[in-house]
């Protein structure tokens, strides 16, 4: 297959997402790092930086949604980032002048959280208004690759940034700026969205709108479900896995991180495969096939042993997972741009990315009080167990595959 050209603007954006993504997987590390090695923090304050902090910035995101929806889009990518970049410069400023906390960090986290959600609204609903609809998978799959490269090559950077020269965190505030730049070199006029009806002021149907459309739509409703239990179970399980390798089974730091930044490649060459599965299978049978194989590797993880055979373990199951997400993350982003009206988009996927961060934190904190009764391994082998069960969502797709595969209408009564 060509590599297919989608021009300069999308060439832009995609600049633009990639130092962003990078930023945010530098600032993600580093946090913990500042809290731990700068500013001496215990255990409690340490997993609140984790959690608290990113589930407050989307509870505050809820509101938001509606008020991307109805402003162009661009404006509103730009000012997320200069937000972000403000947020994360205010660290080592605050450091410099030895005023630097706890408290400052989880405020900066909530900030952080929140622009990341309407800057994920937005770009979705500019990506495509930017292309045409035979682009889309593709560029979601060039997307999904950069993510992945972030994943793989930013906690590792921000860490040794960190190490190395202390709470640098203008380097993630710095890719911030630079996105922005890159998001304003895109260029073109962007038509201000269309409101049926006259500005008013807010109401809970605004704010319920994406929910409600994800919640009744029969296709996106069993893949939205499924994204939730799926990304939550195999987040719960990441912290008892890292109790287990670092504790009883006596695996060092640099072993840990490298049994998951390695198997990130998967990413890549899943995005890449994406399209090509998509031409050969069909949407809906790739979604059903690397849906269902995502969810049969992390079972694998409650057998690890300590030593290199342990260790292959690990590596190998994250390799399958995360190729196989690879596959699938780009078919279900096109997916959801094409079955939702073009003045609910910002609405579904701000409510697509709070309800993930919720049900990450939920369970999380779930199988963290499972673990400390259980055991970490019986922990990781339930979160294991009952993923067997979630491709059942996926089934109840229409086996026709027209709901996977029809477009959205442009316009659709705004409550």
């Amino acid at each position: 297959m060509a590599r297919r050209a989608l021009g300069r603007s999308f060439g832009w954006l995609w600049g633009a997402y990639a130092v962003s993504a990078f930023g945010t997987r530098l600032a993600f590390d580093a946090f913990a790092l500042i809290a731990v090695l700068v500013l001496h923090a215990g255990p409690g304050e340490v997993a609140a930086l984790a959690a608290v902090g990113p589930a407050v910035g989307a509870a505050l995101a809820v509101p938001l949604g509606p008020w991307v929806e109805f402003r162009r889009k661009r404006p509103v990518m730009i000012t997320a980032d200069l937000v972000r970049c403000a947020a994360l410069a205010s660290v080592p400023v605050a450091f410099a002048l030895g005023a630097l906390g706890v408290g400052q960090l989880l405020v900066v986290s909530m900030v952080v959280a929140a622009a990341d959600i309407c800057f994920t609204a937005a770009s979705g609903a500019f990506l495509r208004r930017l292309l045409p609809p035979e682009d889309l998978l593709v560029a979601n799959g060039r997307l999904e690759s950069t993510t992945w490269t972030a994943t793989m090559l930013g906690p590792p950077l921000g860490g040794a940034a960190v190490g190395l020269f202390g709470p640098v965190v203008t380097v993630a505030a710095v890719s911030h700026l630079l996105s922005a730049a890159g998001l304003r070199a895109v260029g073109g006029h962007e038509p201000a969205p269309v409101r049926k009806e006259p500005a008013r002021r807010l109401t809970a149907g605004d704010v319920v709108a994406g929910w409600r459309h994800l919640l009744t739509h029969p296709a996106l409703r069993p893949l939205f479900l499924n994204a939730l239990l799926v990304n939550g179970l195999i987040m719960a399980a990441s912290p008892p896995l890292a109790v287990l390798m670092l504790g009883p089974l006596g695996f060092p730091p640099w072993q840990y991180a490298l049994a998951f930044a390695v198997p990130c490649t998967g990413g890549l060459i899943g995005a890449r495969l994406a399209p090509r599965l998509v031409a050969r299978y069909g949407r809906r049978r790739v979604l059903l096939t690397a849906g269902t194989l995502r969810a049969c590797w992390p079972v694998g993880l409650a057998f690890v042993r300590p030593g290199p055979a342990g260790l292959a373990l690990v590596m190998a199951v994250e390799l399958g997972l995360i190729t196989c997400i690879g596959v699938y993350n780009p078919v279900l982003a096109t997916s959801r741009l094409e079955l939702t009206p073009t003045d609910h988009l910002a609405r579904m996927l701000a409510a697509w990315s709070v309800s993930t961060k919720a049900a990450i934190a939920t369970l999380t904190a779930l199988w963290g009080v499972l673990a400390a009764f259980t055991g970490a391994r019986t922990a990781i082998a339930l979160a294991g167990v009952l993923l067997l069960a979630t491709p059942l969502l996926l089934a109840t797709v229409r086996r026709d595959g027209a709901s996977v595969t029809k477009g959205a209408p442009e316009t659709a009564e705004v409550p």
